[in-house]
């Protein structure tokens, strides 16, 4: 197990990270999510010991790494990285950038851990081949495997898979994981995309402005988020005002059942997805006209115009049959409605 308790390293007098605490299981794979600049990528280096926390520790299956009187130099802590840009040696092959981490095993056994990795990440053929030779998504897997090579205890991912083309960062990402799941390999991957993030972890750890907003499941992140930023940036919403009032949300769209801690009379927000909104024949349907149409591929996002209301109401339907001006009634799922403090 990975133990972060407390550490705090200050950059400047604006700006900290932490302090903070994240345990983090054998096998588990935890993706660091958040905008540029919120730490995530710092948190990787105190765990990697390629920076020094001021307070706080680090310990990994028990032993301290990083503590008041104790610092693990980086080569000696069996974490593995993989850098962005991926960081391969230009004038070694494939085999020999793997091969390096592998300095201290006896050669027949380097050589044959070497085989294996490549035959694992199908890249048995391009072992001879240098890093110009290679694509995009040839390198990402040359940098996973040189980074697996060693058997690292944990493998720290800084946006792996940023660098590469939309429909082979989906496969490589997957193919990945697969990777990290067939090794029982411990991994923490940073990202700042909110779908990768939901998608390629056990568990999701959100940051801002140098520490943790909230942790969980991908399905609990985007469901129940624990505020407005968390919400906001998995999703985004229409934001109603609304008044608290009798465990409801009062709103010019209809009332909501919410829980919030706040007195009745209270300011509040509904945050409705725009998933959440769909047509409706019921006689209590809300009335609307279509002010304008998205084409989004898969789905057409619709804005429309809703008496009483000051913004225009978003939808995304997969229903085509609609256009400019058109009269449309639509229902809300109250179920999928967030509340929030004004």
């Amino acid at each position: 197990m990975l133990q972060i308790t407390g550490a705090l390293r200050r950059f400047s007098d604006e700006f900290a990270l932490g302090p903070l605490d994240l345990a983090i299981a054998p096998e588990e794979i935890i993706c660091l999510v958040g905008h540029s600049g919120c730490g995530k990528s710092s948190l990787l280096r105190l765990i990697a010991g390629l920076d020094r926390a001021e307070r706080g520790s680090i310990q990994l299956n028990g032993v301290e790494l990083a503590g008041p009187n104790t610092f693990v130099e980086p080569e000696e802590r069996q974490i593995g990285f993989v850098f962005q840009d991926y960081a391969l040696f230009p004038h070694l092959s494939v085999e020999e950038n793997m091969l390096f981490g592998l300095r201290r095993l006896p050669r027949p056994v380097a050589q044959k851990r070497v085989a294996d990795l490549l035959a694992l990440t199908g890249l048995a053929a391009l072992g001879k081949r240098y890093p110009h030779m290679l694509s995009g998504g040839e390198q990402q897997r040359v940098a996973l495997a040189r980074a697996l090579a060693p058997k690292p205890s944990v493998l720290l991912m800084d946006e792996p898979f940023s660098n590469l083309d939309r429909d082979l960062r989906d496969r490589i990402r997957q193919d990945t994981i697969d990777l990290l799941r067939k090794t029982g390999t411990t991994a923490i991957i940073v990202t700042h995309d909110p779908e990768e993030a939901l998608s390629c972890g056990d568990r999701v750890v959100l940051m801002k402005s140098g520490s943790i907003v909230q942790a969980g499941t991908g399905r609990e992140m985007h469901d129940h988020p624990v505020d407005r930023y968390a919400a906001e940036f998995f999703c985004s919403f229409n934001k109603v005002p609304a008044t608290y009032r009798n465990g409801h949300l009062e709103t010019a769209l209809g009332r909501f059942p919410c829980q919030l801690d706040l007195a009745d009379g209270s300011r509040a927000v509904a945050f409705i997805r725009p998933q959440a909104i769909a047509p409706s024949q019921e006689k209590t349907a809300i009335a609307g006209r279509i002010l304008r149409r998205s084409f989004r591929g898969e789905i057409e996002q619709i804005e429309l115009e809703i008496a009483g209301s000051d913004s225009a109401l978003i939808m995304r339907t997969t229903q085509p049959a609609f256009a400019d001006g058109d009269r449309l009634s639509v229902a809300i799922d109250s179920s999928r409605v967030l509340a929030f403090a004004a």
